[in-house]
């Protein structure tokens, strides 16, 4: 079962009680109730600590980089702590991790920076199962270079991938595989590393999407052995900011738009014109935040308890909200069941009604759900509902059992009326 109210667990990591006294978010009250986020798919709440850290930045050291005053040095040394933080997160150096306005800008900024080295009768390699920011900056690259798109079938009866398609459409003359850790549609977990190793295998690039996946488990990009992964601040109690790891010899060479004044060095030679400062600063404040949560010698270890404890909660109060929309009649749920290698994320629908009402109804009674496509586009229309959408509820690190319950007898209201 999930930690309840004030509960501390074996591990020392802090109960869902004293986690939830962090985040102003959680007061809101609406349809007479206090709101229950399950939007975290989509974005989660912020927590004091990094609205305070982002404060801070702009109050007392706001500048440009690099020059000769105080304050720019104080940015430069933000921004270099920031780098450190997040190449704990991601179990990588601190020169192969560069900032950008989200994934979706890092994994344009990547592909337009390989669009030189390929062209005709070179293949890329994309998924069904993919949120569209790690498809649409590969696609582009077939009208604009002539080189071949090969997409990689969902099994839409449990949404996964079909197996025997990746093997197939990995082959000799694979330029660049672009993977998604986790489908932000279906929670689906993806086995990227055996991706990456096929894709090495036959001299492609990898590019791993990891954005609905680093929330819910610690990435090592060394144990991973990808090329690029792209991840969104954002999505793990952060502001809006995304941050690409790039293998450090390989970003070294990339041909990568740049202004010719601008520095050639890594990490920056990946990052165009002013940084979001703050952001940046916001991003080390919701990792640190996120590691101190939990005991352990250095942020790594604190991370990695952190995320071992959160996620047996989550994994907990998904069961329950699997097994609770099961036995409501109309009510369908796409994805696997409990127990399968996937994130807190369940998508539904209840026959004959549109997302939207679904949507507005629980938006009524205080629960705040996503609906329609998430831009996974691709997989919402191949489980039969491009033009009426899903329903998508994500457990994060401040749900509770009570919320789950909740949303269970609302959506058995709804599905009755």
């Amino acid at each position: 079962m999930t930690a309840t109210a004030g509960e501390q667990t074996t591990l020392g990591t802090a109960s869902v009680e004293q986690i939830r006294k962090h985040f102003p978010a959680l007061e809101r009250r609406h349809g007479g109730q206090h709101v229950a986020y399950f939007d975290g798919p989509g974005g989660t709440q912020v927590p004091r600590e990094v609205v305070n850290a982002m404060a801070d930045y702009l109050f007392h050291h706001n500048a440009n980089t690099h020059w000769l005053y105080p304050t720019s040095a104080e940015t430069d040394a933000l921004i270099d702590r920031a780098r450190i933080a997040a190449a704990d997160f991601l179990g990588c150096r601190p020169d192969e991790i560069a900032f950008g306005q989200n994934m979706t800008s890092l994994a344009y900024h990547v592909s337009r920076a390989l669009a030189p080295t390929v062209g005709r009768g070179d293949t890329i390699v994309v998924t069904e199962l993919d949120h569209h920011a790690n498809i649409a900056p590969w696609t582009r690259l077939e009208t604009e270079r002539g080189v071949t798109v090969r997409w990689v079938r969902m099994r839409p009866e449990d949404g996964t991938l079909d197996s025997s398609d990746l093997a197939r459409a990995i082959v000799p003359g694979v330029k660049v595989v672009a993977i998604g850790a986790a489908s932000n549609a279906l929670g689906t977990i993806t086995d990227v590393k055996a991706v990456c190793e096929m894709a090495r295998s036959v001299g492609a690039l990898s590019f791993v999407d990891a954005v609905h996946f680093a929330p819910h488990a610690l990435i090592d990009v060394a144990q991973i052995g990808c090329d690029f992964l792209a991840c969104s601040a954002y999505k793990f109690y952060g502001p809006h900011i995304g941050i690409l790891y790039a293998r450090a010899a390989l970003g070294a060479e990339l041909p990568a738009p740049r202004l010719e004044p601008a520095p050639d060095t890594m990490p920056e030679r990946l990052e165009t014109g002013t940084q979001n400062h703050e952001g940046i600063v916001g991003a080390a404040a919701a990792i640190d935040f996120m590691a101190s949560l939990a005991p352990g010698a250095t942020r790594r270890d604190k991370l990695a308890a952190a995320h071992t404890e959160l996620a047996r909660r989550s994994e907990s109060l998904f069961a329950m909200l699997w097994e609770g929309l099961g036995v409501i009649p109309r009510v369908r749920r796409y994805g696997l069941p409990p127990g399968a290698p996937r994130t807190p994320t369940l998508s539904f629908t209840i026959d004959g009604m549109h997302s939207d009402d679904v949507a507005r109804a629980c938006a009524k009674d205080g629960l705040f759900l996503s609906n329609g496509d998430f831009y996974a586009a691709t997989v919402v229309e191949r489980l039969g509902h491009a033009h009426d959408g899903v329903v998508r509820a994500g457990a994060a690190l401040y749900s509770t059992e009570d919320e789950v319950a909740r949303l269970i007898g609302v959506i058995g209201a709804v599905a009755k009326s």
